[in-house]
């Protein structure tokens, strides 16, 4: 089980299982609710680099990997060095959301689908997803995921691959989709070097997906890059899929703070519900 501690100072205290981490949290600007001393001793503290990436010091033996269960999906957890775990617990929501828009033999694309949260939600709801990440290692780690759900079976299509290449072959052949799902990070580089930069990248890949779109499916578009809120990202939407903003669902993704009305911001989103 997955539980948000404390933050507080930009740093948040989180559970794992039985593994008790404190990692960066960039927007917890407050003063946390506990004394900071008592959420030691953490198992691991995560530090961060000034040129990016960062170590772990730990304070007591961590394994080098352990399942925990997010909402109703399990995870395999590793501590990388940039600070991540191999979940994104502020999706939750999303992946709620994702399971109830499906219907059987729904074509659903998830692009940056790192672990592959968004992509079990979809394939547990009976859609045949096409996951797509630069990462081979990252494409593996979700293929475990899917294995540790039961769903290692199900119609998942596992790609690893740069996702505007792949939008681009996707759009000569006249694919379609009833699902689109994606969650880009401010920058990336692809499997073979190439570059993604949210700032000069994000419109086209956004145009390549319109035409790919069934428009009678759903929309799941989050981010957690700075100055992205939840109503620009609707803004994307509505200019690029000629989508009403009637239709739109935007805002904060959050995670709650453990016996504590707090909530912590960890991204934005918007959504289209299917029609």
């Amino acid at each position: 089980m997955y539980q948000l501690l404390d933050c507080g100072f930009e740093k948040k205290w989180e559970r794992f299982g039985d593994i008790h981490v404190i990692r960066q949290a960039a927007q917890a600007f407050w003063p946390p609710g506990k004394n900071e001393k008592s959420w030691r001793p953490a198992h691991a503290i995560h530090h961060r680099a000034k040129s990016g990436g960062g170590h772990w010091e730990f304070i007591e033996k961590v394994p080098e990997q352990w399942v925990v269960e997010v909402g109703d999906l399990k995870f395999l957890i590793k501590l990388t060095s940039f600070g991540h775990t191999g979940v994104f617990p502020e999706q939750v929501e999303s992946w709620h959301w994702i399971h109830n828009q499906i219907r059987s033999k729904d074509r659903v694309l998830n692009l940056f689908g790192y672990t592959g949260g968004s992509t079990l939600a979809a394939a547990r709801a009976g859609a045949e997803v096409t996951h797509v990440d630069a990462s081979k290692g990252v494409v593996a780690w979700a293929r475990e995921n899917a294995t540790i759900n039961g769903l290692d079976q199900s119609p998942i299509r596992w790609m690893v691959d740069d996702v505007q290449k792949f939008v681009a072959r996707q759009e000569r052949r006249g694919e379609r989709y009833q699902g689109l799902i994606l969650d880009p990070p401010s920058y990336g580089r692809g499997n073979r070097g190439e570059v993604w930069n949210i700032e000069s990248d994000l419109v086209p890949l956004l145009k390549g997906l319109c035409s790919l779109w069934d428009p009678s499916g759903f929309i799941l578009f989050s981010c957690h890059t700075p100055g992205f809120s939840g109503q620009s990202l609707a803004n994307f939407v509505q200019r690029i899929f000629q989508v009403s903003p009637d239709q739109l669902e935007c805002g904060e993704m959050m995670v709650p703070v453990a016996g504590d009305r707090l909530f912590l911001p960890s991204g934005s989103y918007v959504r289209r519900p299917r029609s």
